[in-house]
């Protein structure tokens, strides 16, 4: 009704109307603003948790989950593998052992440089090692009976 009117008065005025102006007298906005979406997507998986996954002394099969971790916390022993997140994997059928070993880093490497300028003179660095000692298999090796 306003652009209307105001197209009558310009008119009247003897002012020259173009489409293009009474096109943008008639335009229409929007009476409510877009409401925005009040979803809180995300955030409520529950975390992941790590450490390791079987104790010292359990029987595992072969592919078994040993122990998860984001750092290097527990490193892989005997028959045991390492995925690409670190995740430690038995490897063979058998036991599994908790081992904590004397690590020395090699001379003149990074990690010698970073760690061992911190630690107190006489400290001892220890490493803990997840291993899997293999049930034993009778009959595989026939020929060392033999001899």
């Amino acid at each position: 009704m306003a652009a209307l009117a105001s197209l009558m008065l310009r008119s009247r005025a003897g002012l020259s109307v173009s489409t293009q102006s009474s096109l943008l007298d008639s335009v229409r906005f929007a009476s409510k603003k877009a409401g925005g979406s009040s979803k809180n997507l995300g955030g409520k998986s529950p975390g992941q948790r790590y450490g390791f996954k079987k104790q010292d002394g359990n029987f595992v099969h072969a592919g078994n989950i040993l122990a998860t971790q984001r750092m290097m916390r527990y490193h892989p022993g005997a028959h045991v593998g390492m995925g690409t997140n670190k995740t430690l994997f038995a490897l063979e059928d058998g036991y599994v052992k908790f081992t904590k070993e004397v690590y020395i880093p090699p001379p003149r490497s990074l990690e010698a440089f970073q760690v061992i300028t911190k630690l107190p003179k006489g400290a001892v660095l220890y490493k803990t090692f997840i291993n899997v000692l293999p049930v034993k298999q009778e009959g595989k090796f026939k020929l060392v009976d033999m001899v």
